[in-house]
């Protein structure tokens, strides 16, 4: 039986200490057991604990955003990002290779050349998440069918977002773009910027 599972936490690079983001004092991060609205990392722990419950857990990359990808960084003409005030670092969000929206990071650029990265910007990192069980309760049929909790708009993959490791090679980056893309429940770190 899914579940509906309200977790607050605070995430750090397990190597480093450094924190990467946390919902304390915010609104719970609410997810459904079972689709992939998390990293399994996290969720494969998540439901096994009680509400109330706290726990670290350490999730290794495999198990997270995936190993950093070299063949994921790519050159493009700077034409490409035409009307984008390109600075060093920060996110733009392009179609990738099946028609999804990919999140890049701007490595570097010159006067001709835009160097982007598709690896998500944890990938590669061991993440260790202080969490707390808050709530915890049966999906409704309706959460089932729809991966939507409540009725509200489901969550946009932001830190414990899921998100697929496919890093094929035609991204189609011509489509970069800055739209705002919301993570939803105000947890928009994590180099999501």
């Amino acid at each position: 039986m899914s579940k509906v599972i309200g977790i607050e936490y605070t995430l750090k690079d397990a190597k480093t200490g450094e924190q990467l983001d946390t919902n304390v004092g915010q609104a719970p991060l609410e997810f459904i057991s079972g689709k992939g609205q998390i990293i399994p990392g996290l969720e494969s722990k998540l439901i096994e604990m009680s509400a109330n419950e706290e726990a670290d857990v350490l999730v290794q990359p495999v198990d997270a955003y995936g190993e950093y990808n070299d063949e994921a960084v790519q050159t493009l003409p700077k034409e490409q990002f035409a009307g984008i005030e390109l600075t060093a670092g920060m996110s733009l969000y392009g179609t990738g290779e099946h028609g999804e929206t990919v999140q890049v990071v701007v490595k570097s650029f010159s006067d001709s050349d835009v160097t982007i990265d598709y690896n998500h910007p944890m990938a590669g990192r061991t993440l260790m998440f202080s969490v707390a069980i808050l709530s915890l309760r049966d999906a409704t049929e309706e959460e089932v069918q729809t991966g939507v909790v409540g009725g509200m708009a489901a969550m946009g993959g932001g830190c414990c977002g899921g998100g697929g490791h496919d890093h094929g090679h035609d991204h189609g980056a011509g489509s970069c773009g800055t739209e705002s893309k919301g993570h939803g429940h105000s947890h928009g770190g994590c180099g999501c910027h």
